[in-house]
């Protein structure tokens, strides 16, 4: 370990541990048998790690920081998402976390964020546990043995799960701390098993550092179809990103994380991080059989005796997930990049049955909800949340992860689709005739359906009706779905009922929205006040 004089940022972290406790790029078979051996993990019986995350088995959102600094000062969004923390204490705590580490094993994994060559970012994770370094392994793009030899990482994350924030000494808000430097390029992720949080600090650093390279960072998933065009997937965790992208007709360009930049689409990372409650063969049949050697398992109960996933039990979460390397997914795109997309959907999982199953969106509309982010948080996807989803407006469809102003994303979303002449769509993945616990989920086979007739053109002669509550243009007809779906008040067996809440779920729009400076143009595009 270094001195308390040394200037610990002068070195590689790596190089500040015991050489003979730090394994590097261990391949997936050594991380799978070591994870196993020192109790870490159990094997599935479909060869899948199955990995437990404890009390945590989501983000925690709230415990989220950002080093103030001269760098980021006046750049970041400072809030609830966005925490600052000062510099001294920062690496006061690195240097305990340091000395944690310092008689332990550890697993270093040198990897890429960026599958276009013109912005893949080095990066090297340094975690405690083998299966977290499999988790990275299977998710971030994995260099070539050639590129090994150049690699040099721009940035550097360090989980340690082990290790324990003391909050009067160390200033943070729990035990649990994940916190980023952007001047020292590092970020500790402290007191949570939950494998997420690496994957996610990733992205919130692209995010920080990509648009003043001309790259608009996305919460999306992408793919491809046989006539070679792009379609973004828009949402936050739940409202399907990861099913309705990986389609059989579909090429997979990924299921998350992904940057629009001057030569189109490219995805961030090496693999997908799925959601697995109630996965099912018939209905998802490329993740199911996705998850198989190499693939880790967070939070999946298994048989004890047969050592079966059941993906219906959701006795530790119902957040539980599925990470595999992309091309597990048959007709997955390598390399992940796509050209300018001709559709952008954006999907949300409405907890209160009001939104129709799809709309088509004006250029100020996409605006409006690209701003508002409306879905509902599911239990589970984030620390502290009960049985019961909450509707929530996370800006950009991905707040948490976003640490510039949130006009900075928006004029970038606005400027591609004006260059490109891509069209928006709204896609309601939540309930229909009546909220949660009332009203039933969309049916996965209508949603594909409707995402399905979007992307291959089947609606240029489609006539559409504005819906008077909330403004949006619905189709009155549509390829392979029931009439009466695509307006969401013929659902509901009580129609005053329903219109109390549209007019409830509008005024939240409004009362959202307040908070954003934007031109009239976009703030009328949204909900409007009945006279």
């Amino acid at each position: 370990m270094p001195s308390a004089e040394a200037d610990i940022h002068d070195m590689p972290v790596v190089a500040q541990l015991a050489p003979s406790r730090v394994h590097r790029n261990l391949p997936v078979s050594q991380l799978v048998a070591i994870s196993v051996a020192r109790g870490e993990t159990k094997l599935a019986a479909n060869g899948a790690l199955v990995a437990y995350t404890g009390a945590r088995t989501g983000r925690s959102p709230k415990d989220k920081f950002i080093i103030q600094d001269d760098g980021t000062r006046d750049r970041v969004k400072w809030g609830k998402v966005n925490q600052p923390l000062d510099a001294r204490q920062f690496d006061a705590l690195y240097r305990r976390v340091l000395a944690h580490l310092a008689d332990r094993d550890v697993y270093a994994q040198d990897l890429f964020a960026g599958a276009d060559p013109h912005y893949s970012m080095p990066v090297q994770i340094i975690s405690e546990y083998a299966w977290h370094a499999l988790f990275v392994h299977q998710l971030f793009l994995r260099p070539t043995p050639e590129e090994l030899t150049t690699h040099v990482p721009e940035f550097t994350v360090i989980a340690a799960p082990d290790f324990e924030c003391v909050p009067e000494r160390d200033g943070t808000r729990s035990s649990v701390a994940i916190l980023v430097d952007f001047t020292r390029k590092i970020a500790l992720i402290v007191g949570t098993k939950y494998a997420g949080e690496i994957k996610k600090s990733i992205f919130g650093i692209l995010n920080f550092l990509l648009p003043e390279r001309d790259v608009f960072p996305m919460h999306c998933s992408a793919n491809m179809g046989e006539d070679g065009v792009t379609a973004l997937f828009f949402g936050l965790s739940g409202t399907g990103k990861t099913t309705l992208s990986a389609d059989p007709y579909r090429r997979l360009i990924g299921d998350d994380e992904h940057g629009w930049g001057p030569h189109g689409v490219f995805n961030f990372e090496g693999g997908c991080y799925a959601k697995c409650v109630d996965l099912s063969k018939e209905k998802e049949p490329q993740i199911y059989h996705a998850i198989r050697f190499g693939a880790v398992l967070e939070n999946v109960v298994i048989d004890p005796e047969t050592c079966e996933p059941n993906y219906h039990d959701v006795h530790f979460t119902e957040n539980t997930r599925a990470a595999y390397p992309i091309d597990f997914i048959q007709n997955a795109l390598l390399p992940s990049v796509g050209g300018h997309p001709k559709n952008v959907l954006f999907l949300t999982a409405d907890a209160f049955g009001v939104l129709p199953p799809i709309s088509r969106l004006t250029p100020e509309q996409a605006m409006y909800h690209f701003l508002s982010g409306y879905t509902a948080k599911l239990a589970g996807t984030e620390a502290g949340l009960g049985a019961e989803p909450v509707p929530d407006f996370s800006t950009c469809f991905g707040a948490p992860f976003m640490p510039l102003p949130p006009k900075v994303y928006a004029a970038m979303l606005g400027n591609r689709l004006r260059q490109h002449g891509t069209q928006c769509w709204l896609v309601n993945t939540g309930w229909t005739g009546g909220g949660y616990g009332v009203g039933q989920r969309m049916g996965l086979p209508h949603t594909r359906a409707m995402v399905h007739a979007v992307l291959d053109g089947q609606l240029a002669d489609v006539e559409f009706v504005q819906e008077p509550t909330l403004g949006f243009s619905v189709p009155t007809s549509y390829p392979g779905v029931p009439y009466e779906i695509l307006n969401p008040r013929n659902m509901w067996k009580d129609r005053a009922a329903y219109d109390r809440q549209a007019a409830m779920l509008a005024a939240r729009f409004r009362e959202n929205f307040v908070r954003f400076d934007v031109p009239d143009e976009i703030r009328n595009a949204g909900p409007q006040a009945r006279q």
